[in-house]
C-alpha cells in the first residue's frame, strides 16, 4: 500500500521544485528524481496535468506512446488521491492539511453543511452558473488558497476548460495568471502553444486536461473509448512537441492521481446497512474509495463493531487523528478547521471496493466504474514525464 512521499517523491515536491526555479522557495524539498538543473535556463516551463492519468495505466496501456517513452519515473500523489486534494496542492504548493480541502464531499462546519468544494456548491445543489457558495462565504475564507501563480516571479498562464474557467475555485487559484479557456483537446494544445510563443520572457504555463478522468469514471479504465481518447491525446501531444521545437521549453506531464476499476459486485451501498447508517451523525463524506465518518458519540461502539465484523473484508478503519499524526495529509501548519473536515474515523477501501452513501434527495443514483481516492498503486502512483524542446 503506497503512502504519499512528501519527503522528496510526491506531486507536492514536484511543484516545490518548479517553484524554486521560478523564484519561490517552498518548505518542501525538491523532487529527488528531477534535478533543478533540468529546469534552469529554460525559457518556458509547461506543466500539463492530465487528470486521472496514472503511472500504472500508462505502463499497461500506453506502451510505445510518446508519453510513455518520455517517462522519467513514478512519484506519488497526495492523500487522499483525490482531485479535490491534489489540484489545490499543485495550485498552492501546500499540502492537503495546509490548504484544508479534503475530498469531493466535505463537511464544512462554518457553512453548516456538506459541500462539493471544487465547483464550490452545496452537495444538495445542482452545478450551474447562477449558484455559488461565494454568495454565502468567499472560498478564500473557507480554504487556505494562496495561488502558486502569485508566489513565482515570472509571467504565467492558466489553461483550463472553458466551462470552469470562471468558477469560484479557478478564480481563487488563478491569481495573476492569464487565463485561456478551451473546449476540445485540439484547442487545449493550441492554447498551450499560443502561451509558449506569446513573448520572449521566461514563463510558467499550467494546463489542465480532464477528459481521461471523466471517461474512466463513466466507462472504466480499459474501455475502448478511454483507450481511444488516450491515443488521440498522445498523438496531439507528439504534434505539439514538434510544433514548439527550438523554443527552449521544458514540458512536464503528470497527473493528480490514477484510477482503479470498481466492479458493481464490489460496491457497498449504505442503504443496505441501516445499523451502520444509524450510528452516523452525517452522511459519509470524502469519496467512494475513502470515507470520512462522523459518528454519534453514543453509537461509537456500535459503529466500530459493525465495521470490524460486517465490513472488515472490504475496508480498513482508522481514527482520523491517527492518520493526521502519521503525516498522511502532509506537513506544515494545518488549516484551523482541518480535523473537523476529516471526521472521527476514516474508511479506506481494500482491493477494488467502493462505498456509497447516496442522499435520499438524489433523483438518480450513480456509480463510478473507475474511481480513485484510496491507497492502491493504481491510484497513488503518477508518472513524471519530462521533455526538453
Amino acid at each position: 500500500m503506497p503512502l504519499p512521499n512528501y519527503k522528496d517523491g510526491s506531486s507536492l515536491n514536484l511543484i516545490s521544485t518548479i517553484g524554486r526555479v521560478l523564484g519561490y522557495k517552498s518548505r518542501y524539498k525538491p523532487l529527488k528524481i528531477l534535478n533543478l538543473s533540468e529546469l534552469k535556463g529554460s525559457k518556458n516551463i509547461v506543466f500539463i496535468l492530465a487528470d486521472g492519468l496514472g503511472y500504472e495505466f500508462l505502463k499497461r496501456y500506453g506502451k510505445s506512446s510518446v508519453l510513455e517513452k518520455n517517462i522519467k519515473g513514478k512519484i506519488t500523489t497526495v492523500f487522499p488521491s483525490s482531485t479535490s486534494s491534489a489540484i489545490p496542492t499543485i495550485q498552492t504548493a501546500l499540502s492537503p492539511q495546509e490548504h484544508g480541502m479534503t475530498g469531493w464531499y466535505m463537511f464544512v462546519k462554518e457553512l453548516e453543511g456538506i459541500i462539493i468544494p471544487l465547483p464550490y456548491i452545496l452537495r444538495s445543489a445542482k452545478p450551474n452558473k447562477s449558484f455559488s457558495l461565494n454568495k454565502v462565504k468567499d472560498i478564500k475564507k473557507v480554504f487556505n488558497i494562496s495561488p502558486f501563480f502569485n508566489k513565482i516571479k515570472v509571467k504565467s498562464y492558466f489553461i483550463q476548460k472553458a466551462e470552469i474557467i470562471n468558477s469560484g475555485f479557478t478564480e481563487a487559484v488563478g491569481g495573476k495568471a492569464m487565463k485561456l479557456g478551451y473546449k476540445t483537446t485540439k484547442e487545449f494544445f493550441k492554447n498551450v502553444r499560443k502561451a509558449v510563443n506569446s513573448n520572449k520572457q521566461k514563463k510558467y504555463i499550467f494546463a489542465y486536461w480532464s477528459d481521461h478522468d471523466s471517461l474512466c469514471h463513466k466507462y472504466g479504465t480499459s474501455h475502448k473509448k478511454v483507450l481511444k481518447n488516450f491515443r488521440d491525446f498522445d498523438k496531439l501531444f507528439g504534434s505539439f512537441l514538434k510544433s514548439i521545437e527550438g523554443t527552449n521549453t521544458v514540458v512536464i506531464v503528470t497527473a493528480d492521481h490514477g484510477q482503479i476499476d470498481v466492479p458493481k459486485s464490489k460496491i457497498i451501498n449504505l442503504e443496505n446497512h441501516p445499523k451502520l447508517r444509524e450510528a452516523l451523525s452525517l452522511p459519509l463524506c470524502g469519496e467512494h474509495r475513502f470515507a470520512y465518518c462522523y459518528v454519534k458519540p453514543s453509537k461509537e461502539k456500535q459503529f466500530k463493531k459493525y465495521i470490524k465484523t460486517k465490513l472488515k473484508y472490504c475496508c480498513n478503519l482508522y481514527k482520523s487523528k491517527d492518520l493526521f499524526k502519521k503525516g498522511l495529509f502532509g506537513a506544515g501548519k494545518p488549516h484551523k478547521e482541518f480535523l473537523n473536515r476529516v471526521g472521527d474515523y476514516i474508511l479506506i477501501m481494500k482491493d477494488n471496493y467502493g462505498i456509497y452513501d447516496h442522499p435520499e434527495y438524489y433523483p438518480k443514483k450513480y456509480y463510478h466504474k473507475g474511481d480513485h481516492g484510496g491507497l492502491s498503486k493504481e491510484e497513488m502512483y503518477i508518472p513524471l514525464i519530462v521533455v526538453k524542446v
